[in-house]
């Protein structure tokens, strides 16, 4: 397939109208913290190319749309400033180091590029996902600590034959994906002609009862090891009906005579199941899942939808394959259920306080073979981003944080249908594509 060609790269700095509507300083939580050692946010849409679609002037390498793109992103960090700033850092005394976002407007970074001769087919039709769907995404090869010195958000707006795809990387240590894509919902907003927005982000931080700001954590630049290389892996995105997945949730919760497993639980117990049998694991070993888990709702008093940062908590769960393959779906769907329900807001606290007092940094290399993590939620509004010129044809997303197991979902282009991008080593790959009870549930 074709490769890349970059036609230009600007910074985009927030327009100046409402420049100082946040905070000169936004102070990181031990949510943000413990991401600073992780990729980026990688998500883009794909379009159809609009019809009919303005030439290029002779004068002028960039075409009329992405000039329109380039001027509602300015207008749009006007009210997403720290998405235009950078990330400050103190070193203290002791060793440690504390982390904050520096609100001065530095700007992001906006990529126009052009893959010659690939066509919007050219990447839905393939089973497994094109690689150059990675060359889509700016930034890439990165580390949220690296936003001391690299823009915080980074766009790249790709022209295809017959579309476009328009790639954002969002620094993982200042947003979560609830973040993500209320920023790039108001894109699409601005970019439609509207002055405001409709969810205006919420800058308060929040820290639980005595903690305060700012958090010193033991991170030195010099002891970062070199990038972690993962394997080889394959990228496939399973469509399940909404039809089919109301038919695993009847049977999950069947089993478990309850009412309380949701259409998600049961589709993700199907997917853990799922791969436990094509990773042809021995009874007693054991496959991971771990999962993240929103934590804005659970929080008493709640914050705010559009709290912009991070508000998630991870919980583990473990289950041989032996159990995952006797058990049947029910028990897997209900293992899911019952750790996303006991997270109360208590316990969230106490999750926070106890991280500040003994600061874990996850790495990417801490994840083994058989492990399952999950990211992004069906509940985002990916569908409805229309800069104009229509609504997207698919999502995807970028090489950032992928692992062997790494399950990204996704709502489908169908109101109630997921889509759930799948990440295995090729031999896995192979044996879930061919397992029937698992097909069984997906859309060719």
């Amino acid at each position: 397939m074709a490769d890349i060609k970059v036609i230009s790269t600007h910074t985009v700095r927030a327009a100046a109208a409402s420049s100082g509507a946040s905070p000169h300083r936004i102070e990181l939580t031990p949510w943000d913290l413990q991401l600073l050692l992780l990729g980026p946010i990688q998500k883009g849409l794909l379009f159809l190319k609009p019809t009919p679609f303005p030439q290029p002037q002779p004068q002028d390498q960039d075409f009329v749309v992405v000039q329109q793109l380039k001027l509602a992103l300015s207008r749009t960090l006007d009210f997403f400033t720290p998405l235009a700033g950078r990330l400050g850092v103190s070193h203290n005394s002791d060793g440690t180091s504390s982390f904050f976002v520096h609100c001065n407007n530095a700007g992001a970074d906006f990529v126009h590029a052009v893959a010659e001769n690939v066509t919007v087919a050219d990447i839905l039709e393939p089973v497994f996902v094109p690689r150059i769907v990675h060359s889509f995404f700016p930034l890439n090869g990165v580390y949220n600590f690296h936003g001391v010195s690299i823009p915080l958000m980074a766009v790249q707006v790709t022209e295809l034959l017959d579309g476009f795809f328009i790639g954002c990387t969002m620094n993982h240590s200042i947003g979560d994906g609830s973040s993500f894509w209320n920023f790039f919902n108001s894109w699409s907003e601005i970019s439609r002609g509207s002055l405001s927005i409709s969810r205006p982000p919420v800058f308060d931080r929040w820290f639980p009862g005595d903690t305060k700001p700012p958090i010193s954590i033991p991170f030195c630049f010099d002891q970062i090891q070199d990038k972690f290389i993962l394997p080889p892996m394959e990228e496939r995105v399973f469509h399940f009906p909404k039809e089919k997945i109301a038919d695993l949730k009847a049977k999950a919760n069947a089993e478990m005579e309850s009412t309380t497993i949701s259409s998600l639980q049961a589709l993700l117990a199907h997917l853990w199941r799922s791969v436990a049998r094509c990773q042809q694991l021995k009874s007693g070993q054991e496959l991971r899942y771990m999962l993240t888990i929103g934590a804005r709702s659970r929080l008493q008093p709640p914050l705010p939808e559009t709290y912009f940062g991070n508000s998630l908590v991870i919980e583990i769960l473990t289950a041989t394959a032996g159990e995952l393959r006797r058990e049947g779906l029910g028990r897997a769907a209900w293992r899911l259920n019952g750790a996303i329900c006991s997270k109360t807001s208590e316990e969230v606290v106490e999750l926070f306080k106890s991280w500040v007092e003994n600061p874990k940094m996850p790495t990417l290399d801490g994840l083994t073979s058989n492990c399952l993590t999950t990211s992004s939620s069906p509940r985002f509004n990916v569908y409805g981003n229309d800069f104009g010129w229509g609504k997207p044809v698919a999502v995807r997303s970028g090489a950032a944080n992928k692992s062997d197991g790494k399950l990204t979902i996704f709502p489908g282009a169908v109101e109630g249908s997921i889509d759930i991008e799948v990440c295995l080593s090729p031999e896995k790959m192979a044996t879930l594509g061919d397992d029937e009870e698992f097909m069984a549930a997906a859309k060719i």
